[in-house]
């Protein structure tokens, strides 16, 4: 996975003005509270990529 589509996760993955994730309900008709999964993991994956460019592993 590449932090491109981290971004895009991200991206879809929002909270509604109720709480739920938008992404969630539009692509699977779910109700999930925000941070839903997807979001979660993207956040993540997000902040290593950070600290391993902080640190100098990727140029």
């Amino acid at each position: 996975m590449t932090e491109q589509r981290a971004g895009q996760i991200l991206a879809v993955h929002l909270p509604d003005v109720d709480g739920l994730c938008i992404g969630c309900r539009r692509w699977w008709a779910r109700m999930s509270p925000y941070p839903c999964y997807q979001a979660e993991w993207a956040c993540r994956w997000h902040a290593r990529a950070a600290t391993w460019r902080f640190l100098g592993g990727d140029s």
